[in-house]
């Protein structure tokens, strides 16, 4: 069957830009609503579709109690954008919340959109969200479909986190499998972003807007399986890593680090299911960016929903087991359910005294007993010895007139030393990967000012830095110095900072930590980090190596994200 898209049914070539955004969002809409001040679907990429430009028409001046065919009370207006709008409304014939679409009848893009609804409503396939109506009446065109308000959008589920391997292993095959099915029909969908994916609270993915979101915005695409595969995957990615597969941020999530390209998933989080993460890769083929292991690509969502079924099945997580209550016996059980008590006796079950065993009367317990009389004896015979001999020594002291104190063992060892400050003379950024973080503000963390700082960038996954083993500066003592001993004064407290002292050979970032000898490593949730040594170490050169940081907010540097601050750094010795 040649390929095909209904989104693309007569619509005529115009121009438009992307429609602005509406005020208002809701999850269980209709996938075209609005997040965060743009359309909350976002912009998917357009180099196999492209969006046929239009002349904006007028959006119907409705509002909430209208009525469209004395049946469908429109009640919450949801999206209003680029002439059409889409509402929350009761079918007050059948009494249930449905959701509609409403544009002129006049807009470029009617017939379009009619033209797919109808096709989409044909299709009957569960695992969509049905169209219901589709109608031209009184200048209006309206699209009605169902509504399902126990239903979470895949956006509000990433906002969470990344989702499971079980998780993310039911939305690839029950969404490939959908959109096989439709392709079959050719039905094309074209804007499969994480607002069309709703999951319902039986753990079904439901996929609304097919053929009808590309149509309200008139996208069209000469390849569009090859657009919908590679949709897929870019879920199947967000879902692994909570992060949008392209260099923009969209959906609620961050985009990859410009420059680098389509990386792998499990390059992008620890701990991401290698088989999944494989599978993303094998859709998303970007200019040719295929799969790792030389697997041919999933140009086709029949050809992705074949390699998901290749897969060995990941089965859910065990639930946690939870140890029975210990078992009582009820006073049934024990018997006496149903006696008559005498007076007096108590209501509760009392247990027998267990006589205690009786004592040694055998010829060996008279033995033990004999020896152990022996034992404490000899043992009174020799402290009284010891304390005779004590008294004796003094009293020889007392009449020599001699003045001198007694002498205890510990005057011999020598008196603690204060811990003594060590001044830095240098410090130069420690940075293996060869990306610096503030290599101008490290004198700040030595110039005495608490209002100067270095700081790190904002890293997205935290507390532990995941994209690079760690970020420090190396300090310059002057001379070999005995190390035990580290103050440093932080800009940002929360959970958590993990940093460790390292004692190192220069200020050279060439120098793996694995080849330094470690001095002290601590944790802290506040402002202050103390780092003691078992042992001072000596040497010239001191790393301090930062590993973990809290989350903080949003500043004149950098955005909200997980990042430190060092305002102070104090060695002693």
């Amino acid at each position: 069957m040649a390929e095909r898209s209904t989104a693309a049914v007569d619509v005529a070539d115009n121009g438009g830009n992307e429609p602005p955004a509406a005020d208002a969002a809701k999850a269980t809409a209709d996938g075209v609503d609005t997040q965060n001040g743009r359309a909350a679907d976002g912009r998917m990429p357009e180099k196999d579709g492209e969006r046929r430009k239009a002349a904006p028409a007028a959006a119907p001046e409705l509002h909430s109690g209208h009525k469209l065919a004395r049946r469908y009370r429109l009640e919450e207006c949801v999206t209003r954008l680029d002439g059409f709008s889409s509402w929350r409304a009761m079918d007050e014939k059948l009494r249930r919340a449905v959701g509609v679409h409403l544009l002129p009848a006049d807009h470029p893009r009617a017939r379009a959109v009619l033209a797919a609804a109808r096709s989409s409503a044909l299709l009957g396939d569960p695992r969509f969200v049905h169209v219901l109506d589709a109608v031209e009446e009184n200048d209006l065109v309206y699209v009605v479909h169902e509504w399902l308000p126990d239903a979470t959008e895949l956006t509000a589920l990433l906002a969470a986190g990344p989702l499971e391997p079980h998780e993310a292993y039911q939305l690839v095959t029950q969404v490939s499998q959908a959109m096989a099915a439709a392709h079959r029909e050719g039905l094309a969908h074209l804007r499969l972003t994480p607002s069309a994916i709703l999951r319902t609270s039986t753990g079904q993915y439901r996929i609304r807007g097919l053929a009808v979101n590309a149509a309200l915005r008139g996208i069209t695409s000469d390849t569009p399986q090859r657009a919908d595969t590679e949709a897929i995957g870019a879920l199947l990615y967000a879902a692994l890593t909570q992060r949008w597969p392209y260099e923009v941020d969209a959906y609620g999530l961050a985009g990859l680090p410009k420059g680098v390209g389509l990386i792998a998933p499990d390059q992008v989080r620890a701990g991401v299911h290698r088989g999944l993460g494989e599978l993303a890769m094998r859709a998303l083929a970007n200019d040719g960016a295929t799969a790792s292991r030389q697997e041919p690509a999933c140009t086709t969502p029949e050809e992705l929903a074949k390699a998901v079924a290749a897969m060995p099945r990941i089965r859910p997580p065990e639930p946690a087991f939870t140890p029975p209550p210990e078992y009582q016996h009820t006073t049934y059980q024990q018997g006496s359910y149903g006696r008559p008590m005498p007076p007096g006796a108590p209501t509760t079950a009392v247990r027998p005294v267990v006589p205690p065993p009786p004592p040694l009367q055998s010829r060996t317990g008279r033995v033990l007993k004999w020896g152990v009389a022996a034992l404490l004896i000899a043992a009174l015979g020799l402290g009284s010895w010891q304390l005779a001999d004590t008294l004796l020594d003094r009293g020889k002291q007392g009449s020599s007139g001699s003045n001198q104190t007694p002498h205890n063992k510990g005057d011999d060892e020598p008196a603690a030393k204060d811990p003594t400050p060590l001044a830095i003379k240098g410090a130069e950024e420690y940075f293996p990967d060869g990306t610096p973080q503030d290599k101008d503000g490290v004198s700040h963390t030595y110039d005495g000012d608490a209002s100067t700082y270095w700081r790190t960038k904002s890293f997205i996954d935290g507390p532990q830095v995941v994209i690079k083993p760690g970020v420090g500066i190396v300090y310059d003592l002057g001379s070999e110095q005995e190390v035990s001993a580290a103050s440093i004064a932080l800009r940002y407290p929360g959970n958590h900072t993990t940093a460790a002292l390292y004692a190192t050979n220069g200020t050279s970032s060439s120098t793996p930590v694995s080849s330094m000898t470690k001095i002290a490593a601590n944790t802290t949730s506040d402002t202050t980090l103390t780092l003691s040594a078992e042992k001072p170490v000596k040497t010239r050169y001191v790393l301090v190596w930062i590993t973990a940081m809290p989350m903080a907010g949003a500043d004149t540097y950098s955005n909200a994200g997980y990042k430190q601050a060092i305002t102070d750094v104090k060695f002693t010795g």
